[in-house]
């Protein structure tokens, strides 16, 4: 009995250290699995603020697009304006020129006038036209961005 006994204690004194390390290997994967938790959290904010900032842009990038479609809209009525202006003067310096010298200086003044106006207009149109393409650029690229944002939340989770 008491070797039963004695071998019995060893057996128990054995499954304490056993139980022991078992728990101590527990609380460490506990602390793991906390810190872990913590990086996700962190990264998940991390990640809305990002998307969060990113929308905001797209929204001042369509802001930005719509003014520019709105001034080069206006920027060709008014080309189309000063072309029929200078059209006009055009036909007016022709029949001047038949018959009234003495305005024919004028109507050359006029028709300058009018061709300046045109290619100041002209001018400011090509550059509002290059801003919008930049506008459309730039949406594509927050466009691109979006996506790919998409595909990092798509990605399977691993067992964490």
């Amino acid at each position: 009995l008491r070797e039963e006994n004695a071998s019995l204690r060893s057996k128990i004194n054995k499954l304490q250290v056993l139980s022991e390390m078992q728990a101590d290997k527990m609380r460490k994967l506990e602390r793991k699995l906390e810190e872990n938790k913590i990086k996700e959290e962190k990264e998940a904010q991390d990640l809305e603020a990002m998307v969060q900032h990113v929308e905001q842009n797209l929204q001042l990038m369509t802001k930005r697009a719509v003014k520019a479609e709105n001034s080069a809209t206006k920027l060709k009525q008014e080309n189309a304006l000063l072309q029929a202006q200078l059209k006009n003067y055009k036909t007016e310096n022709e029949a001047l020129r038949s018959g009234h010298s003495a305005s024919l200086a004028i109507m050359k003044q006029n028709a300058d006038i009018a061709l300046q106006n045109l290619l100041t207009v002209i001018t400011s149109s090509q550059s509002s036209i290059k801003q919008l393409v930049s506008g459309a650029e730039s949406l594509q690229l927050v466009a691109d961005l979006l996506k790919s944002i998409d595909k990092i939340s798509e990605i399977p989770d691993d067992g964490h």
